[in-house]
């Protein structure tokens, strides 16, 4: 609008204080051209530049959190898990003294151990899987079996169908390796009378699942591992 009045008023003053002293000149109508063109320039720009709505960032500026989109093909990584890095590391300081050991394989033999554990306990006498089992572990068992023998049951464990097998843990500690396996698995878990004639605890036909971890150990190096805990999940 202040544009406006002073040409309307410059234009005004060339036309009418022109022509009280003799007309208008050709520098005055050029000058007239020249304003009027920047005057509607400059009005056609207001009109044309969008309002920013209180509240709201200019649109032509990125919001504060964004981040590009990874290019096409661009492979975007998870960070591995704590776990997971514990148990690389602890499979490391193993190797240092024995390169051939292997997680994964070292499934099978704790598999094993496993089985000829469940039997003897089974059998309540832990003398036949001594070589396999620390001497705590071996003592602790023990224990508990002869208990069994004196109340007169057998706890059988029949049916084991083992779910899944893994390492989940491994480290070494005053001169020994240790590595620990997750049992997955189900099995008809019940206790009778020495006779077997009549339980006294659990199912003979509704299978339990369990989840337990086993942790092995022997001094460093390679050699024959032996069961030294097991600790149920939870």
């Amino acid at each position: 609008m202040l544009g406006g009045l002073l040409l309307g008023g410059l234009i005004g003053s060339l036309f009418f204080g022109g022509m009280g002293h003799g007309g208008i000149g050709l520098l005055e109508i050029v000058l007239i051209g020249v304003l009027a063109y920047v005057a509607i320039s400059f009005l056609r720009r207001r009109q044309s530049a969008p309002a920013v709505p209180a509240g709201y960032a200019d649109p032509g500026e990125p919001p504060a959190s964004w981040r590009p989109e990874p290019a096409p093909g661009t492979a975007v990584l998870n960070a591995p898990s704590a776990v997971d890095t514990d148990l690389a590391r602890g499979v490391s300081h193993i190797r240092q003294m024995d390169p051939r050991f292997d997680p994964a394989r070292f499934t099978e033999p704790a598999s094993d151990i496993f089985f000829q554990v469940q039997a003897a306990w089974m059998a309540r006498d832990m003398d036949g899987v001594r070589p396999v089992l620390t001497e705590e572990m071996g003592a602790s068992m023990q224990a508990q079996c002869d208990q069994l023998k004196a109340q007169r049951r057998v706890n059988r464990l029949e049916n084991i169908a083992v779910r899944a097998v893994d390492a989940t843990e491994a480290w070494q500690e005053s001169g020994r390796d240790f590595v620990t396996v997750r049992f997955l698995a189900s099995l008809l878990d019940f206790t009778t009378d020495e006779s077997g004639a009549q339980v006294v605890e659990g199912s003979r036909t509704e299978p339990v699942k369990f989840e337990e971890y086993w942790t092995f150990t022997r001094p460093v190096g390679p050699g024959p591992w032996r069961l030294s805990a097991i600790q149920q999940a939870g």
